[in-house]
């Protein structure tokens, strides 16, 4: 204990710093791990509102040093598939309603895995027809359709109608065209129908608004439909709203919401950060809201992420707010792992010495004890020689354990001192035996 004392800052103090480091580095780097520079984000197609929302992402991404990659995807399905694969899973993904808790559509053993971040928009329900209107799905038996492709949200929902309008697949000719192909196949008469599941911004929407000889349908009996399919919602296009002759009368569409989701494992930072951008993008008004509408938690599909509902309600965390974003994670590391780390290795690195030095003036204090007891017993007036031999022996074994001491430098002094009052009270032994 003497000599490890000695050499406090070899033995002690350089390893509780080494220590001190690790674990600072082990849990900065695995415990609290900085977020990743790169992300993906999974939308639709190239031609649709999902993309140019993505784009707007990436942009603001990397004004906080992130790179967000756009990976476009046949639909909704798909996003769902990319966001729970096991290996490379996408981080975000647009997705429509409709393929979660209100579709009745998500396993219950996998709800955990994809988390709702914020809606973000609202998505009509576009049934376009050439020739003739129409105002019930009933009348789309025995007409070529086009429903979109495999792992489309259009899809989904298309099908899902018609199974209800008590369609069956057969009595249509289905196509798996959507979007810009759509368009053209309904201008070459080579489909009849065209169903769509888009923003009203996107250029699909807008092109098929203007073609003449295209009509917009308008479904009756929409709240039988609604009450039946909890992600879907009635609202008004009312005439005139597009243009000053679109739609020439007032049309009901069905709607649903599209949702910026992520996977359960995105680091929660940048969770915070991607419903910060989408607050940014997604805060103007558009035709079916008002302006602070969005990005909003109402009619969620999936379950809602930890982080969701503090950042709509609050905002970014002050630190986040007051710093870049890489400067508000490394400050947030230092404060919560560095500084405590620093400040138990500095407790300890006084403590350990502290108390190992406490145990040698224990040690010194004892003999000064032994020493004591002694002294008091040679003031008896009646002792034998025997006695005095006793008492040297002791003496001689405190100062062979003495010897055996490293004594440290802090206590040189008390020792030296110690060896004087040895040397003096023998010295007072020879005389007694001599007497």
């Amino acid at each position: 204990m003497a000599k490890l004392y000695q050499r406090k800052w070899l033995w002690i103090r350089l390893p509780m710093v080494l220590a001190a480091a690790a674990v600072a580095t082990g849990l900065w780097l695995f415990a609290y791990p900085m977020p990743p520079t790169r992300l993906t984000i999974t939308t639709a197609g190239t031609d649709g509102a999902y993309y140019l929302h993505a784009q707007r992402y990436a942009e603001r991404f990397a004004a906080h040093g992130i790179t967000l990659d756009i990976q476009p995807s046949a639909g909704s399905q798909e996003n769902l598939e990319r966001l729970r694969q096991a290996a490379n899973p996408s981080d975000l993904a647009f997705m429509q309603g409709g393929f979660g808790y209100l579709g009745s559509s998500l396993e219950r053993r996998d709800r955990s895995r994809v988390e709702t971040l914020v809606n973000v928009d609202v998505e009509p329900v576009w049934v376009f027809t050439r020739g003739r209107e129409i105002d019930s799905l009933n009348q789309l038996q025995g007409l070529r359709v086009a429903i979109g492709p495999e792992g489309s949200g259009t899809r989904k929902v298309a099908l899902k109608l018609l199974e209800q309008a008590r369609i069956d697949a057969k009595d249509l000719t289905l196509s798996p065209l959507t979007s810009s192909p759509a368009v053209q196949t309904l201008r070459q008469n080579a489909v009849d129908v065209v169903f769509i599941v888009a923003a009203p911004e996107s250029f699909v929407v807008q092109n098929m608004l203007i073609l003449p000889g295209i009509h917009l349908a308008n479904i009756r009996k929409s709240a039988a439909i609604t009450e039946r399919n909890p992600y879907l919602e009635s609202r008004l296009l009312a005439q005139g709203t597009l243009d000053a002759r679109i739609p020439p009368r007032d049309i009901t569409l069905l709607t649903t919401t599209a949702s910026l989701v992520t996977r359960e494992g995105l680091h929660p930072a940048l969770k915070r950060l991607a419903i910060a951008v989408a607050m940014d993008v997604h805060a103007g008004g558009g035709l079916f809201h008002r302006a602070g509408d969005f990005p909003s938690l109402r009619r969620i599909d999936f379950p809602t992420a930890p982080q969701a509902r503090e950042t709509l309600t609050h905002g970014l965390p002050w630190l986040e707010r007051l710093l870049p974003f890489w400067w508000a994670q490394v400050v947030e590391r230092v404060l919560l792992i560095v500084l405590p780390v620093v400040l138990l290795a500095l407790w300890l690195m006084r403590l350990i010495p502290a108390y190992l030095r406490w145990m040698l003036e224990s040690r010194v204090n004892r003999w000064y004890g032994e020493l004591k007891f002694i002294e008091n017993d040679l003031s008896q007036e009646s002792l034998s020689g025997l006695d005095l031999t006793r008492f040297l022996l002791r003496l001689n074994g405190i100062d062979k354990a003495m010897m055996a001491f490293a004594t440290p430098r802090d206590l040189m002094a008390r020792c030296y001192t110690l060896h004087q009052h040895i040397e003096f009270v023998r010295q007072r032994l020879y005389r007694m035996r001599g007497r």
